[in-house]
């Protein structure tokens, strides 16, 4: 399976520029996030980001992505209609933590957010809950600005451990797995959301009695 060149607007021509420019819009992405993470860090005392991974998808998955959408496998078209062949999912403690991420991101002047998908508000009926950004960010080359596109998954530890075993039984049943493990894992989604809720309503209680304790001991130091 090969990717055929056809140059487009861009000037990306060959999988080798495709890995420059989408390499680089995933640095970019990654640096304002560990940015944003400081500052809360400095700002709440608090970190929202756990970790970050990042990926550049393979030639034949994006080969075959085209072949399911009904395209031919030209360098134009995978750059023109394959939304994710930079990913960066971003990995949080609690659900409150993704929306408010999503509202950074979007009040980057630099960032141009093209489309959203929640599914945290509306789960899939597999119940994969995730949060979907696809963003567009320029990359400054020695001769030229590309804008690249990069695919932003915001979840919950939680969530992720989720996808990842649904993402495994996915494959290997090539998508047909059987009933009794489709319905194990609705359950599952349905105990993993309940443990966000949970944890998350935990942190809160502990937030607001360190918040109490701080006020306390401003007040007698001002008595």
């Amino acid at each position: 399976m090969e990717l055929r060149v056809v140059e487009n607007d861009n000037g990306i021509d060959s999988w080798m520029a495709v890995n420059l420019t989408y390499n680089a819009a995933l640095k970019q992405i990654n640096t304002k996030l560990e940015i944003l993470n400081d500052e809360f860090q400095h700002v709440h005392q608090y970190n929202p980001i756990e970790h970050i991974k990042s990926r550049i998808k393979t030639p034949e998955s994006i080969v075959k992505k085209l072949k399911r959408h009904g395209y031919e496998s030209t360098i134009e078209n995978m750059v023109k209609y394959i939304n994710d062949i930079a990913g960066i999912r971003v990995i949080c403690s609690f659900t409150s933590d993704i929306f408010r991420l999503a509202d950074m991101i979007r009040e980057q002047k630099d960032i141009r957010v093209l489309a959203v998908k929640d599914y945290i508000t509306y789960p899939k009926a597999s119940g994969y809950k995730s949060y979907h950004m696809i963003v567009s960010v320029p990359v400054y080359l020695s001769d030229r600005i590309v804008d690249t596109k990069v695919e932003i998954q915001i979840r919950t530890v939680a969530m992720d451990f989720w996808a990842s075993l649904e993402h495994k039984i996915h494959y290997k049943f090539e998508g047909e797995a059987p009933e009794d493990i489709k319905n194990e894992l609705i359950e599952c989604a349905r105990l993993v959301s309940d443990l966000d809720a949970r944890m998350l309503s935990l942190n809160e209680e502990i937030q607001a009695i360190s918040q109490g304790g701080y006020r306390k001991e401003q007040q007698g130091r001002e008595a």
